[in-house]
């Protein structure tokens, strides 16, 4: 009796399957709307002009103002030297760093000097003589005398000669002063080539040194950033100190500013110098706050140039080829703007934008006009 009712019941469950594989199968298809590409999310931010003072990079070696080398003036033998006559040691302007043997030179300005008299008592006796001719002549003579007679030739003779031993005597006496060598400038010895008991000709070489009141530093830059400092390559002018450089190394900070430019451009590179000056590079003054700056550091500055008024701060990769994204009504729109400068991850923009424009600050890779956007600030986006 079971099996009996089961029979109708699987009959219809059968029909009813075949009746729906035949709807699939034979049915009407049924299109698919595609799904809409997502809306892509920039990161913005606002345009706001700003002034923004420019800063010009370089870097170069520190140099001393002046270099010399100290030699002897005199040939003789080193009797002293001064403790200020060392490597790294410092000296005043005047100061004596080296004696040499001076006895000679003190025999021969006494000799000078003796024949500078003997010269004046000669000139003395030829004086007397010729006034004795000339009153001979008046007494016993005829006419005009001649020149021999009156002994002209003769005195002017004697007054040569002492002239001439006048001028040895001050040749003798200048010998005798360059026997000790004086610092031409305050400054410090760099090197010392000679010493006590050493026998040094004229023009032998004592010493190198260099002065200490100040130290420049050469620093080429860009021609194009010769534009935004206030110096050209007419500089120094009459428009007083130059701009303000700071130079760094290893944390350690000193101050100048640049006192001329190079009149030329390096055809190969397009660079031109600026000259930086820092006073006083071994704190002489004693500036608790002040560091010594070693000639022969090399250093990196940073020169204070022009400020820009009302100009435009966005990201490096806010530009696009010379390019700006902007967003309008949720829709990217492209803006032609006027580079000024870059600065590490920043661009200055001059024109092109306007005060409240919403910059895309997001690179996208195939950016069109019209895409529609969303839009995140960009501090939000990065947090």
């Amino acid at each position: 009796m079971r099996a009996r009712r089961f029979v109708p019941i699987a009959t219809v469950l059968l029909v009813a399957a075949g009746v729906a594989v035949a709807l699939v199968a034979f049915g009407p298809e049924v299109e698919q709307a595609p799904e809409p590409p997502p809306t892509p999310v920039v990161r913005v931010m606002e345009a706001t002009p700003r002034d923004v003072q420019v800063e010009v990079k370089s870097q170069g070696e520190t140099q001393p103002r002046t270099r010399s080398q100290l030699v002897a003036q005199v040939a003789g033998r080193i009797a002293r030297v001064s403790p200020e006559f060392a490597a790294g040691a410092f000296f005043e302007k005047g100061d004596v760093l080296v004696w040499l043997d001076d006895s000679d030179y003190r025999l021969a300005l006494q000799q000078a000097q003796a024949e500078v008299a003997r010269a004046r008592v000669a000139l003395a006796q030829e004086q007397a003589q010729a006034e004795v001719a000339r009153e001979e002549w008046k007494s016993l003579g005829r006419g005009e005398p001649s020149a021999l007679v009156l002994r002209k030739p003769q005195l002017a003779e004697a007054r040569a000669a002492l002239e001439a031993a006048r001028a040895a005597a001050q040749q003798a006496k200048l010998q005798l002063g360059r026997t000790t060598v004086e610092a031409p400038y305050a400054g410090r010895v760099r090197r010392t080539e000679a010493d006590v008991g050493q026998f040094v000709a004229a023009g032998t070489p004592l010493a190198d040194i260099y002065a200490t009141d100040y130290a420049e530093i050469r620093l080429p830059v860009q021609q194009r950033d010769l534009a935004f400092l206030e110096v050209d390559v007419g500089y120094p002018s009459e428009r007083g100190p130059g701009p303000a450089v700071v130079l760094r190394d290893d944390g350690r900070t000193w101050t100048g500013e640049v006192v001329r430019v190079g009149g030329t451009v390096d055809p190969a590179t397009r660079l031109i110098e600026v000259w930086a000056r820092v006073d006083d590079p071994f704190n002489r003054g004693r500036d608790a706050n002040r560091a010594p700056l070693p000639m022969g550091l090399f250093v990196q500055a940073r020169i204070a140039g022009r400020t820009l008024e009302d100009v435009f701060v966005l990201p490096r990769a806010a530009l696009r080829d010379g390019r700006v994204l902007v967003v309008e009504d949720g829709r990217l729109e492209f803006r032609e703007v006027e580079v000024l400068r870059t600065r590490g991850d920043e661009v200055v923009i001059g024109a092109g934008l306007r005060p409240g424009d919403t910059v895309v600050a997001t690179p996208l890779d195939t950016p069109v006009a019209g895409m529609s956007v969303r839009t995140v600030p960009a501090d939000e986006a990065r947090d």
